[in-house]
Order: C-alpha cells, then sequence, then structure tokens
C-alpha cells in the first residue's frame, strides 16, 4: 500500500495504521521520499522490521531547479545530487527499489514535445543515476505520466525504449494502471509487449480511488500480469485532499472513497480476487 494515501512524511505517528495495513494482509507498504535524512528512514525502517512490513520507496522531482532534461548543466548536476539523496534515503530505509517520474520535473511543461536534446540529457543522466543506484543496492522504476503531468514520457512504449537505450541494469519501468487508462489505446498490450523492462506496478483505479470500483480492465491486467510471468510488487496507489500539496500536483480536489480504509481494506480484497481469478 503505498503510503500516499496519507502522508509523504512517515512517522512514530503512523505506527497503529501500518499495523492495521498488516494485519488486513499487505506485505509491505510504499513509503515516501520527500524530506527527511538517511538515519530518518533508517528509523522508519527499523519500525517497519518490528510490524513485520516490508518496503519499497517512491520519489518525485518537484522542482524545476533540478531539472534531469534542462538545457544547462548545472541544474541537470542538481538533479543527479537529488537523486543521490534519494537513493541514500532508500538504501537507509532498506528497500531494493524507488518507483516514480524520476526522469523529469513534475508539472512542468516546456509547451512543446520532448526534443532530441532532452532525451539526450535523460539518457545521460539516468546512466549516471543508475551508477549511484548500483552502488547503494536500488534499482530505480521510471514511471511513464499521462500528458497532463509530464511531457518528457507518457506511453510505456516510449518508456520501455528509453529504458533500453539506457541500458542500464539499475534503471528500469514501471507499470501504472492509473496512467495507462489515459495514454494508451491498448493498456493490457501496452503491459505485455513492454514486460521485459517492468519491474514495479501500481494498481491504481481510474479515478484515483478504490481498485475495483471504476473502469480499468482488472481481468486483462491480471490475465497479462500471469501471462508475462511478472512476480513483483502490486501496490495500490490512491490519492485523497489530505495533502495540500500532492493534491494539487495529482489534479484531486475530491475524495474518491468513503474512508482510507476502504481504499486499502477493499483494495487489498480486490487483489486477491483478481489473482485468483487469474490463476496466479
Amino acid at each position: 500500500m503505498c503510503m500516499f494515501l496519507w502522508t509523504t512524511h512517515i512517522g512514530p505517528e503512523h505506527a497503529d495504521l501500518l499495523s492495521d495495513i498488516r494485519r488486513t494482509g499487505f506485505d509491505g507498504v510504499e513509503i515516501p521520499v520527500f524530506e527527511g535524512s538517511p538515519a530518518d528512514f533508517a528509523a522508519i525502517g527499523r519500525m517497519l522490521d518490528d510490524l513485520g512490513l516490508d518496503r519499497t520507496a517512491v520519489a518525485a522531482i518537484g522542482d524545476p531547479a533540478q531539472n534531469l532534461i534542462a538545457p544547462d548543466q548545472a541544474t541537470r548536476t542538481a538533479g543527479i545530487d537529488h537523486m543521490k539523496w534519494v537513493l541514500e534515503c532508500t538504501q537507509a530505509l532498506g528497500a531494493d527499489r524507488v518507483s516514480g517520474p524520476l526522469h523529469s520535473t513534475l508539472g512542468h511543461f516546456s509547451g512543446a514535445g520532448p526534443t532530441e536534446a532532452e532525451i539526450g540529457h535523460s539518457i545521460d543522466c539516468q546512466r549516471k543515476i543508475g551508477a549511484i543506484a548500483a552502488d547503494h543496492g536500488v534499482t530505480i522504476c521510471l514511471e511513464a505520466l499521462n500528458r497532463f503531468e509530464c511531457y518528457l514520457l507518457n506511453t510505456m512504449d516510449a518508456l520501455a525504449q528509453h529504458v533500453r537505450t539506457i541500458d542500464h541494469p539499475n534503471i528500469r519501468a514501471m507499470y501504472d494502471t492509473f496512467h495507462a487508462n489515459i495514454e494508451e489505446a491498448d493498456p493490457i498490450g501496452a503491459l505485455i509487449r513492454n514486460s521485459d523492462v517492468v519491474q514495479h506496478i501500481h494498481i491504481s483505479e481510474n479515478d484515483r480511488g478504490v481498485p475495483g470500483r471504476g473502469n480499468i480492465p482488472w481481468a486483462g491486467t491480471f490475465e497479462a500480469i500471469k501471462q508475462t510471468g511478472y512476480d513483483e510488487w502490486l501496490t495500490i496507489e490512491a490519492f485523497g485532499r489530505g495533502l495540500p500539496d500532492l493534491a494539487a500536483a495529482t489534479k484531486v480536489w475530491r475524495d474518491f472513497a468513503e474512508s482510507p480504509e476502504a481504499v486499502y481494506r477493499d483494495g487489498h480484497a480486490h487483489i486477491r480476487a483478481c489473482l485468483a481469478a487469474a490463476g496466479c
């Protein structure tokens, strides 16, 4: 379960919530890496160990001054430095991967599509970041976002080709059902034909609410998961209005469920039912 539904800063005050997530049947949680030090994330890791929860990490680049595809080297270098901090925190957390749109600044647009120069900057930066990730024992799972949130990588085909060109074992791809529902003419096919680079999956309903209550083609999605042999994390990502900055970034102006508990309890039951139906 991704903790974005509640916070971008996990602390001891979330222990009861995390315990209930564990009791519901989740194997782990996805921890936001937005602020703090490696020591802070090491403490979070110890708390999760005590609760019997494994973990992954999720992050984003929100500052245009750290844009990894910027025309000037100083900005790109600042972005690489930011990613080094993300990787240090992820390692301290005890997570083996961090996912998100870690290729460009979230919500920052040029007014045009990606240029060859921007794509080239991304390849160069990701190879450098991949080397840092390898030193920290962490894999980065890059995410394609819909056209309203970024412009560099919107589809799985574009993302997968980019990852293949980068050609670094610590730079992989993530498939997100919400973004695929917007951008892909064939969301299931997009997962199947790019499964060679997919190392993380976000389970997210078309309205960002409770998985199973919307129009995502869940049966086909889970059939594709079985067909491709994917056996990594299935992480529920949902959003609410509780975090103003995150709500603004994701354009969430209303609640999509009667309670957060409904999201993770009904969402967990939905995933288990879909896995069973697909014979996974």
